[in-house]
């Protein structure tokens, strides 16, 4: 944690980078930040290339008077700051904004990360890049106030399901952010719970082309479905993001992939992947390390990647990387 609060602690100004299709750690943790440095006193801003706004779910967090549009992102920076970000790559059209950054520091919490900051605080045992950062906070002296506490509690609680997945030391960061005096049950549902009713008929053309596959992955069961263009019209991100959540609850297959179709160029889709434990508590497929031979990266059981190709060609090179 030195580390990054040397490069804070000196900062002029900063920028703080998001990655694409941001959700609630990479945003929370960023506006968590922001809010700190602005207190300090310190010019700050923060953006994300794609989309071109803030998912709606999100827009109540605190600190979002800091979001800037990508096209205002400076060329040059005292300071550079991506979090959750597992590579340069995850920062789309802002990435050449590291070359004009005196210093950049990456944040975050991705086994698969590259190391492409020019300081890197990188904890893979950690549940989310809010975890990482109550604790960059925590080595600065910095408070965590009720702002900040808001939008640490929106990255922690999404990054593990609610505490499905949480690690050693989660509960005890949700207590103390719950001490704030934040509502944690009023957090959750706005940003997990709460869907318009286009949701419904977009989940029943979804899941009604699920497919099951029982011997790929060496026999541990492939799910996936395909989210087509034109199922996502009149749909926020957020509820196409959600359609993973609901397809790996699949008992048949520990492996559950998502293809979602890019809005703009046919063609192109990002595959959300994720795995779970046998059981007979055999552990789950590395999905990390099926999404890094594909171009992407990730965590042991939540991972993804971009592609392009035909539905078929992405199983076909889904399935091969699989069965190695």
């Amino acid at each position: 944690m030195g580390a990054a609060v040397a490069v804070l602690d000196k900062a002029r100004s900063v920028t703080v980078l998001c990655h694409v299709q941001p959700d609630a750690d990479t945003i929370g943790s960023g506006l968590a930040l922001a809010q700190v440095l602005h207190r300090r006193g310190v010019p700050v801003r923060v953006s994300f290339a794609e989309p071109a706004e803030l998912p709606v779910s999100m827009r109540s967090l605190p600190g979002t008077e800091f979001l800037v549009p990508a096209s205002e992102v400076p060329r040059e920076v005292d300071v550079l700051v991506a979090v959750d970000c597992g590579s340069a790559g995850r920062l789309g059209a802002l990435r050449d904004r590291l070359d004009g950054a005196r210093t950049s520091l990456v944040l975050d919490h991705h086994r698969s990360n590259t190391r492409f900051g020019m300081v890197n605080v990188i904890d893979e045992t950690a549940e989310s890049t809010a975890g990482l950062v109550a604790r960059v906070l925590d080595a600065w002296g910095e408070s965590i106030d009720r702002g900040v506490a808001h939008c640490l509690y929106a990255g922690l609680v999404t990054d593990t399901g609610s505490f499905k997945w949480a690690r050693p030391g989660s509960h005890a960061l949700a207590e103390r952010l719950l001490a704030t005096g934040i509502d944690g049950a009023a957090i959750t549902r706005t940003l997990m719970d709460t869907h318009p009713f286009g949701w419904l008929p977009m989940l029943s053309r979804v899941l009604a082309t699920a497919q099951l596959d029982r011997d790929a992955a060496a026999g541990a069961g492939l799910v996936h479905v395909f989210v087509r263009r034109t199922d996502m019209d009149g749909v926020r991100s957020e509820e196409v993001e959600s359609v993973v959540d609901i397809v790996r609850t699949t008992a048949e297959a520990q492996v559950t992939a998502v293809f979602k179709e890019s809005r703009i160029e046919s063609g192109q889709w990002t595959v959300s992947l994720r795995s779970h434990d046998g059981a007979d508590g055999t552990p789950g497929v590395d999905v990390a390390r099926v999404a890094m031979a594909l171009g992407g990266g990730g965590h042991r059981y939540a991972a993804g990647y971009s592609a392009t190709g035909t539905p078929d060609e992405l199983i076909v090179a889904l399935k091969s990387e699989l069965g190695r």
